[in-house]
């Protein structure tokens, strides 16, 4: 008779992530933590998917205005906005109903722009790095877009103006989002003939062993937790990996120095009512001090993550300030 014990939960996250001490990882209904509410599709965009990674099947969701739309009645090229989901490395979907599916759907409307909503590998399954392999892997199947002219997947060589890309992402997207800006500007990845014009985050969901101002007496009413997040980074970061790895806390002891990076243009969105508040205003200012080109767009009362939460005023105001912020790049 075998003396070994039955494998116990030692994470569970709402009963949605529930990992076991043997690894394996049992997942439950994620609509408990984000209901998907009906929202009317955006007029006059269209969108599909595409594999860019056969072997993990890894897909794209790639979302434009129908052409006749488009600025120029579609004779003008758009510029591309890669997008990764949030969900704590651990949560989402590049593919996601609701709220998220009609926040891109109204990024490729109005700003206007070709978006590609990236999947990629969740942990615990997957452990950091992977996710940002998978991010990385994705710009290199961009970039052989690019290289392939008028035989690239048609939406793109009919749309996509690849020396205008950005890449963006909510929460932990964000966080991926900045890693490959980081990459690209210190020579890691290659894009060429791809130019990485501008990275945004918002509501970026970073990490540190000390707690900030806003983690020891956080605001009321937030939708993150201290709790969920110091839960999410433990399931996410390698085993052992304490919150000030370079994957969670961009300025910690070993993370690398990002003054000799060559970042492109940056717009970080820091809601009110958000634990993660302090980390995201230290990173833009460390990257003001640095003489990095970073542009703030503070929300009063908003939620950590409010642009996939629901629709108001805030909402409508980030599209704004997004519209412009892609308008200005060089």
């Amino acid at each position: 008779m075998s003396g070994d014990a039955a494998p116990h939960v030692v994470e569970d996250f709402f009963g949605v992530v529930r990992l076991l001490s043997d690894g394996s990882v049992v997942r439950g209904d994620e609509t408990v933590l984000m209901p998907v509410q009906p929202v009317s599709d955006v007029p006059c965009v269209e969108w599909k998917d595409a594999m860019y990674d056969a072997a993990r099947g890894l897909k794209v969701r790639v979302y434009r205005p129908t052409p006749a739309t488009a600025d120029g009645g579609g004779s003008t090229k758009l510029p591309v906005l890669v997008h990764f989901h949030g969900g704590g490395y651990c949560l989402g979907s590049y593919d996601q109903a609701g709220r998220s599916h009609y926040f891109r759907q109204r990024l490729a409307a109005d700003l206007p722009a070709v978006v590609l909503s990236v999947q990629y590998r969740l942990a615990p399954e997957h452990r950091l790095p992977a996710a940002v392999e998978d991010g990385a892997a994705f710009l290199a199947w961009l970039r052989g877009q690019a290289a392939l002219g008028a035989r690239a997947e048609p939406w793109l060589a009919e749309s996509a103006d690849f020396a205008r890309t950005l890449v963006s992402g909510v929460s932990a997207g964000a966080n991926l989002a900045h890693h490959l800006a980081v990459q690209v500007g210190s020579g890691q990845v290659e894009l060429h003939p791809v130019r990485l014009a501008g990275y945004v985050l918002l509501s970026p969901f970073f990490g540190g062993v000390e707690r900030t101002s806003t983690e020891a007496d956080p605001p009321a009413g937030v939708s993150l937790t201290v709790a969920m997040s110091d839960q999410l980074w433990r399931m996410a970061l390698p085993v052992g990996a304490t919150m000030d790895h370079p994957l969670a806390n961009p300025f910690g002891p070993d993370s690398p120095d990002l003054a000799p990076v060559a970042l492109p243009p940056v717009l970080v969105e820091a809601p009110e009512r958000d634990v993660l508040r302090d980390r995201v205003l230290l990173y833009a200012a460390r990257l003001k001090e640095m003489g990095k080109a970073v542009e703030l767009a503070e929300f009063k009362g908003e939620q950590h993550g409010f642009s996939v939460r629901g629709w108001g005023q805030a909402n409508e105001e980030l599209i704004r300030i997004l519209k412009q912020f892609v308008r200005q790049l060089k």
